[in-house]
Formats: structure tokens, C-alpha cells, sequence
């Protein structure tokens, strides 16, 4: 048994870890916040041309993963070639709030976490043995 599994199987019901294991991911907030900017649905290619530094794979896998939770909405039009669009659903858009929150408040403290980071890995190389 895997740990993921393993913390599933302790905590099946934990609403906070359950979700911010889903959303909490490398892309899921930046696709929905990425869905959010237009006012019309998006093409799988406009997507990854929006976050270019997102495999395909990976945006496939995400955009599967936020349609499972409820979170995107995709629709296939019977065409050739077929199309396929994304959108965000009523959960989703109920979510943006909290997102913006949090984009927001990475915005402010962004300049002072880095300087943080910083001054830790500075003390870090200070003391470490071949500084010695």
C-alpha cells in the first residue's frame, strides 16, 4: 500500500484533505484560474498555449480530474475533426472567490516569503560542515 492510499484509508471522510489533495496539485488552480480569464468555453490547444509549460499529458490529467470533482464541464460536438471545449461549472465558479484569495494574498506576501527563503538557505550554507 502506497502512503496516498494509506492516508485515504485512515482519513476516507477528512474534507480537507480529500480536496486540497484534488486542488492542491500543481496545475488544477492555475487551469480552473486559466478557464476563469475568458468568457467563453476553451479548446484543449488555447489552454496549453495559456500555460505553456504544461504537458499535454498533464493537462489532460487535470482537466479529467476537476471534471470528475465537478469542478469543469467538458463538451464534444459530433464534428470532423471533433471539438471539444472546457468551461468551469457552478462549483467551480463558487470556488474563484477562494482562489482569488489566495492569489491575492500570494501577491502581497510573495516578496517577503522569497526574502525569507533566502535568508534560511543563507543561514543553512553558514552552518553547514565545510563552513566549519
Amino acid at each position: 500500500m502506497n502512503r496516498k492510499s494509506l492516508q485515504d484509508a485512515l482519513y476516507p471522510t477528512c474534507p480537507i484533505r480529500n480536496i486540497l489533495d484534488r486542488i492542491g496539485d500543481k496545475w488544477s488552480i492555475l487551469v480552473i484560474f486559466t478557464l476563469n480569464q475568458s468568457t467563453k468555453p476553451q479548446r484543449f490547444n488555447a489552454l496549453q498555449k495559456a500555460i505553456p509549460d504544461i504537458s499535454q499529458k498533464m493537462l489532460t490529467v487535470t482537466l479529467r480530474t476537476l471534471e470528475e470533482d465537478g469542478l469543469v464541464f467538458r463538451k464534444m460536438y459530433a464534428e470532423v475533426p471533433p471539438r471539444v471545449e472546457y468551461s468551469l461549472t457552478d462549483r467551480a465558479q463558487s470556488l474563484l472567490p477562494h482562489i482569488m484569495s489566495l492569489i491575492g494574498w500570494a501577491m502581497d506576501n510573495m516578496p517577503n516569503i522569497l526574502k525569507d527563503r533566502k535568508k534560511a538557505q543563507l543561514k543553512k550554507s553558514d552552518s553547514s560542515p565545510n563552513n566549519v
